[in-house]
């Protein structure tokens, strides 16, 4: 699957259809969330009954993690599995929000299919202030609070009134708890970067009116469901593990967010574990870590997505030339005898393929043909041979 191209949605409705034994509950989906990263607004992996080709971008994981979220949230809320009226919901959902803006042009290349618009709005929930500039070089802001959207779906599936309140109020409460965490420690610079991440991905609340003088803290008891309160409780933990260190100043704040929250101190240690052990495992890949200047890291964006591009086309390229040498082998076969239904089928999709490929390898052997080929995806789906397109169901 590859959701950079056209038609992933539908690829991921044919998959999560084949496969039952995901997540048993909402607990489950959860700690699976949280160890990718995803609670945490760090995209590092993705569930691992969703097969890949390739190695996927920091957006790509959000992409696939937030739509899993809402799949299995609607599944439990519901107890419905038709995929296209998932899809439906997740739309009006996010029109009655009105959030996920889709521009002129793409609704033109997304045409009247739902699942193609969603994939445009999916897309606009990733990716924070880039322009298509910014975008194809790697160099624009990933969402760090898109676990917002699964909270506010479930509200949304139980046909809750106020919608966007409670939205506004989930943020405001969020980004007060990272606030009062990282004053009641040591700051440095990461944990700015921390915040201006946090302070990006707001979408309800206007940072510059929010007030940061704790009476937040007088809502917590009542008015949140058992998820909201995870959620608030891991954001701080990951505020204050930043610096893999944990002082008594830091210590009484959190225990005190989780008598608010009516947690014992054993579920608050068990919340700091967890924050601590997937730090413990990526601390390499975490982003905002990275000490880059603008400038280095921009240019490592570009490079890495230059890279990408280069990398997927060519192995795509490779796969159609040897899906070529099964060709001629047919053909050999077919001198000598007659050849099955599915056989004749087969090579017919081939040659067809081959035919296809002359306009594909064209584009390829351009100057900036690597940078070019997905935008042919994306603009003539069918100009490509079957080995360029990652999401077809066969």
């Amino acid at each position: 699957m590859n959701p950079s191209s056209s038609g992933w949605i539908n690829k991921f409705g044919h998959l999560v259809k084949n496969d039952r034994s995901c997540f048993k509950d909402f607990d489950a989906l959860y700690t699976e969330l949280r160890r990718n990263g995803f609670i945490y607004g760090i995209h590092l992996y993705i569930p691992e009954f969703i097969p890949t080709t390739h190695s996927l971008t920091e957006d790509e994981i959000a992409k696939i993690n937030l739509l899993t979220a809402l799949y299995f949230t609607y599944r439990f809320e519901t107890n419905q599995t038709d995929f296209e009226t998932f899809v439906s919901t997740v739309f009006n959902y996010y029109q009655s929000l009105d959030v996920g803006k889709i521009s002129f042009l793409n609704k033109i290349l997304a045409g009247k299919r739902t699942e193609n618009q969603l994939e445009k709005l999916l897309d606009s929930r990733i990716y924070l202030g880039g322009n298509a500039f910014n975008r194809a070089f790697g160099n624009s802001i990933t969402n760090s609070l898109l676990y917002v959207d699964i909270l506010i779906f479930k509200v949304y599936l139980k046909n809750q009134d106020l919608l966007r309140e409670h939205a506004q109020l989930l943020e405001y409460v969020t980004m007060n708890i990272a606030y009062h965490a990282l004053n009641s420690k040591e700051s440095d610079e990461k944990d700015g970067r921390l915040m201006h991440l946090l302070a990006s991905s707001l979408t309800y609340v206007d940072l510059n009116s929010t007030n940061f003088d704790g009476t937040y803290r007088d809502l917590l008891q009542h008015n949140f469901t058992q998820e909201e309160k995870n959620y608030f409780m891991d954001m701080a933990c990951l505020t204050i593990w930043e610096d893999k260190s944990l002082n008594y100043t830091e210590s009484d704040y959190i225990l005190g967010l989780g008598t608010d929250l009516n947690w014992t101190e054993k579920q608050v240690e068990i919340a700091l574990k967890n924050v601590q052990d997937f730090f413990e495992k990526n601390k390499d890949q975490v982003a905002y870590l990275s000490d880059k200047n603008l400038a280095s890291q921009f240019y490592d964006g570009m490079s890495k997505n230059v890279s990408k591009l280069i990398l997927r086309n060519s192995k795509r390229l490779k796969k159609e030339l040897t899906e070529s040498k099964e060709l001629m082998g047919l053909l050999s076969q077919a001198a000598v005898r007659e050849l099955s239904h599915d056989e004749k089928k087969k090579m017919q999709n081939q040659l067809l393929d081959i035919f296809k490929s002359v306009p594909s390898l064209a584009i390829f052997m351009l100057p900036g043909g690597a940078v070019l080929l997905p935008i042919f995806i994306k603009l003539i789906p069918k100009l490509l041979p079957s080995a360029f397109d990652d999401n077809r169901i066969d």
